[in-house]
Parts: structure tokens; C-alpha cells; sequence
């Protein structure tokens, strides 16, 4: 019975997180699909790109769009990283500076739960939150953290008032003051998507046989994703620092990345690709190694947290302290457009929430010894 038991979870565990299309070699394959355009280009660092076509989102609105800002969900925060939502509309958001783990729903906000293992430090800390896809049957949240001594994946199961323990499900990814990715996303294989950073160690990008500076693909349990280049947790690699992921309605995965000092980067994501860093930052039209599809000066970027809604990727900019908007086209990207400019100070994270508008989190109050303009917030914003 308990043999059938186990064939039964394996078996689920491969229908929620299956194997891609196409031959799964080794990483470096180049897919002739994915051969890199000669227009456009890559990787700066959380504190501090025009690009190849694809088809684009034909069913993205042909008007202009003018966020505006609604409502401030939550305020008095403390460098709120990471944001997902339970099938109640319930939001969960990571502190990472405090370790709190919070719950916001309808104007409330409670801790559920600390991450006692978590060390912050710089850019360190408790950083992405995931809600699996399951949850409603398994009860489960997975977050990146830092331990004493690497970044690691943790999942917990939360019974609507306080997170249980923290299982290590994924460890042993470079950890460092700087560059340390941490962004979470759930795909619609039903895998888990994780950001690395190179933890400036630069090699690392580079080195196969580092978790570091890579995107990696993972079960649900944190074993290597079925169909995985050489059957590793890494997807892709060659990235500097990337703390934005989302997917858009046709099941692509985008990234942005913190570039050094010339270009930051919005990235098309795809299996065993490199991203060229640390020999390309931006636009290297170079065979080996994939164009971005848009780059910004790291002044006017310095990009953290991506969403999709309407035919668009929204993009929350840190030192560039806006909101950028990239909107998908037939031919690959239309020139992006900024909103927010200096209003709020560092955004940090963006995603799409349940009732159709964008959350957008701060982060000015970063524990960088600085006195904060204010505290951190949470504010949604609506595409009108």
C-alpha cells in the first residue's frame, strides 16, 4: 500500500510540474527558435534592455494606458520584498529586513509567522514568497531566504493564522551582502522558478556547477524540474542579479536584471540559454549568448519586481525610483514608458492582484543606516 501510496505522489508531483517540449540536452543547446536578434541588449546590482522580437501579445490593448494610484493597501512597512496571494484574496508579504512574514487583507495587516533560520544583511534577508498552485489541497507557501550560510528555498503550510515550520526544500545557492536574485514564481508547468544572484562572485554566472547567477527550475519538492538541461535545478544562466519574474498570457517567461554600470535588462527566458554576464552587460549581439529585449541606462532602472496585466510587464525600478511599463507587441516590445517618477521614492516589487489593479511596494526604508523620506508601503494601482 505504502509503495502505491508513493508511485501515486510521484506521479502527482510530475503532473504538476512536467517536462517541456523539445529534447532535453544539455545546457548551452541553442533552440533554432531562439537565436538571438542583432537589435537589441544585458545585466547592475539591487542598490544602483531594445531587444529581440517575438511575437507579441495581439490581444493587448491598442489604447493608452494611464496607471493611477487607488488606494494605499498597508503602510509602516519595512522593505517588503516579496508579495503573493492566497485563492481568498488574502496577500502575503515578506519583510526582508524584519523576517516577518505578513498577512494583508481588507485594510489589516498581522505577522503569521518569523523566519528564525533568515540573516539579513545588504541585500540579504527573507526576499520572494510563492503561494503553490495547489494550496487549496496542500496548504503550502515557499519562500527564498538567507541563512548563515547560503540562500536557500523553504516551504511551510499556513492554516490562515500562523505559518507552520520551515522545510528546506533547495540549498547550497551563493549568498552574499549584494547580488543574492531571490524572486519566486510558479509557472504554468507548475514548476517553481527561482532568481539566483552571482553574489559578486562574477564567475559564478559562468560556472555550471553553481547555483549562482542562474534561473533555476525546480519541482514543487525542490528536485530538479523533469526535462532540465544535464537533469540539474538550472534553466538558464549567465545572469547577474535577477529579482523580477513573471509569465505572460501566452506562458512566457520574462526577468529583469540588475546590470553593473551601463545597462539593465528586461529578458525573454528561455531553456538553457545564457545571458552572457559577466563577458555581455546589455546588447552583445554575440551568437553564444541571448540579446535582452530592452535595456535602460541602471540611472533610470535598476529594476526589482515584474508583473504581466493587460498586455503589458510592468517593472518596479529602485534607483530609477519609477514604474515602467513594457508593452508586448506583434514584432516583440513597443518602447517602454515610465510612470511615477520620483513619486514615491524606490519601488521594489509589482505584482498583479486578484481584482484586476497592480500592487506596487516601496522600499526607502531599507536598513542602509539612512534616514528613510517614510516608511515602506504598499499602494494599488489601477490601469484605467
Amino acid at each position: 500500500m505504502r509503495s502505491l501510496l508513493a508511485a501515486m505522489a510521484a506521479a502527482l508531483v510530475l503532473t504538476a510540474c512536467g517536462a517541456p517540449e523539445g529534447n532535453p540536452d544539455g545546457l548551452g543547446d541553442q533552440p533554432e527558435e531562439a537565436q538571438p536578434d542583432t537589435r537589441t541588449g544585458e545585466p547592475r546590482d539591487d542598490e544602483a534592455g531594445p531587444a529581440e522580437a517575438s511575437p507579441g501579445d495581439e490581444s493587448a490593448p491598442s489604447g493608452p494606458v494611464e496607471p493611477r494610484v487607488v488606494d494605499t493597501v498597508a503602510t509602516g512597512l519595512v522593505a517588503p520584498w516579496g508579495i503573493d496571494f492566497l485563492p481568498d484574496g488574502t496577500a502575503l508579504v515578506t519583510e526582508r529586513d524584519t523576517t516577518k512574514v505578513l498577512a494583508i487583507k481588507d485594510g489589516t495587516t498581522r505577522t503569521v509567522g518569523r523566519l528564525d533560520q533568515a540573516r539579513p544583511s545588504g541585500e540579504a534577508g527573507v526576499l520572494g514568497i510563492a503561494v503553490s498552485p495547489t494550496y487549496e489541497e496542500d496548504s503550502y507557501v515557499y519562500v527564498y531566504l538567507t541563512s548563515a550560510v547560503d540562500n536557500r528555498v523553504v516551504r511551510m503550510t499556513f492554516d490562515g493564522r500562523r505559518l507552520g515550520p520551515a522545510e528546506v526544500i533547495l540549498d547550497g545557492i551563493p549568498s552574499a551582502f549584494i547580488h543574492d536574485g531571490g524572486r519566486l514564481e510558479f509557472g504554468p508547468d507548475g514548476c517553481l522558478y527561482v532568481s539566483t544572484g552571482e553574489a559578486g562572485e562574477e564567475n559564478l554566472a559562468q560556472d555550471t556547477s553553481s547555483l549562482g547567477g542562474k534561473i533555476l527550475r525546480i519541482t514543487p519538492e525542490g528536485e530538479p524540474a523533469p526535462g532540465n538541461p544535464k537533469d540539474s535545478p538550472v534553466w538558464t544562466m549567465g545572469h547577474r542579479n535577477v529579482q523580477g519574474l513573471a509569465f505572460d498570457d501566452r506562458d512566457r517567461l520574462w526577468a529583469s536584471e540588475f546590470g553593473a554600470s551601463t545597462w539593465d535588462e528586461l529578458n525573454r527566458i528561455e531553456r538553457a540559454r545564457n545571458y552572457g554576464w559577466p563577458l555581455v552587460e546589455g546588447k552583445g549581439d554575440q551568437d553564444q549568448f541571448r540579446n535582452p529585449f530592452a535595456q535602460w541606462r541602471t540611472t533610470e532602472a535598476s529594476p526589482s519586481g515584474l508583473a504581466y496585466l493587460n498586455g503589458s510587464l510592468w517593472m518596479a525600478s529602485l534607483r530609477g525610483e519609477r514604474l515602467w511599463q513594457i508593452r508586448l507587441t506583434r514584432d516583440g516590445v513597443a518602447e517602454p514608458k515610465d510612470y511615477f517618477v520620483g513619486d514615491y521614492g524606490r519601488l521594489r516589487t509589482v505584482v498583479a492582484a486578484p481584482n484586476g489593479n497592480l500592487w506596487l511596494s516601496t522600499s526607502n526604508k531599507d536598513g542602509r543606516g539612512q534616514p528613510a523620506p517614510q516608511d515602506d508601503r504598499i499602494l494599488e494601482i489601477a490601469l484605467r
